[in-house]
């Protein structure tokens, strides 16, 4: 039988990765004993548990789901990145085709949805195209499937804005080491190298379900993320917001809460 996240709630978690022992941060939210599988939330760029605020909660307890908020390594109050060690070009697939997958299997969590933001969304694509069977489907906000000019100034624009001070002290009350966090997401994405980043052939073996989210005005891609989702994926729905940015679950809570929680149901039944 599937294990709901109700069955052994951790606070922190300790994962052996490559030559790391990672201890990741992790919060349960929602319903502690759901019939349906478990929500495993996956943070943006700069996130973690604490950014995503309320939101989980809110969605897994509006749906009657468990959901499971953890903070990569490098940001929240896991492991911090040593200063000296750069984010590989692959890290996002790192994540997904091995740290994700220990994760899910160390807590016995058995075919979970996941809910992810930017990069976290560009995660949950990449465990989606490799490891499809581990889940029961995919919600994507402000996926990143390849990089555009618009991501590359408006990262450029968040160097700026942490070096003049005030996004450095908002997101020290979010990080224990805020240097590992800023540093380690904004030095690969702004790196040459990085411009040739493309996950686009990867997108086109998903086949779970799969709700793709995006701001009309997302300042960190154009719609084009997601179209091109939907041309790749043939099973894939799109939900544009007008007048929303690049947090769609911030900017609009009420209304991605309730688009996710439909998708859910839709595509889920109850374990038996």
């Amino acid at each position: 039988m599937p294990t709901s996240a109700s069955a052994a709630r951790p606070r922190t978690l300790e994962l052996p990765w490559r030559d790391k022992l990672l201890q990741l941060e992790l919060d349960w939210v929602g319903v502690e004993d759901s019939a349906y599988p478990p929500v495993v939330f996956l943070h943006e760029g700069l996130g973690s548990v604490s950014l995503w605020k309320d939101f989980p909660d809110q969605l897994c307890r509006a749906h009657g789901l468990s959901g499971l908020v953890f903070s990569r390594y490098g940001y929240g109050r896991s492991t911090a990145r040593p200063h000296d060690e750069r984010w590989p070009l692959d890290f996002m697939e790192q994540q997904a085709w091995e740290v994700v997958p220990a994760l899910l299997a160390r807590l016995g969590l058995v075919k979970p949805w996941l809910f992810g933001h930017s990069d976290g969304a560009s995660i949950a694509l990449l465990l989606a195209a490799r490891h499809g069977a581990l889940l029961s489907g995919v919600i994507v906000a402000a996926p990143h499937i390849m990089v555009e000019d618009i991501s590359i100034a408006s990262i450029g624009e968040a160097r700026a804005a942490y070096l003049a001070g005030p996004l450095r002290e908002r997101l020290a009350r979010h990080h224990a080491d805020v240097e590992s966090a800023f540093w380690g997401w904004n030095d690969v994405w702004l790196d040459p190298a990085f411009r040739g980043w493309d996950i686009r052939a990867e997108v086109a073996r998903i086949g779970v379900p799969l709700l793709a989210i995006q701001g009309q005005d997302d300042e960190y891609g154009t719609l084009e993320q997601v179209e091109g989702i939907a041309r790749l994926v043939p099973q894939a729905q799109l939900l544009v917001i007008p007048g929303c940015g690049h947090s769609p679950h911030r900017d609009t809570p009420a209304r991605v809460i309730e688009a996710a929680g439909k998708f859910i149901h839709d595509h889920t039944s109850a374990i038996e």
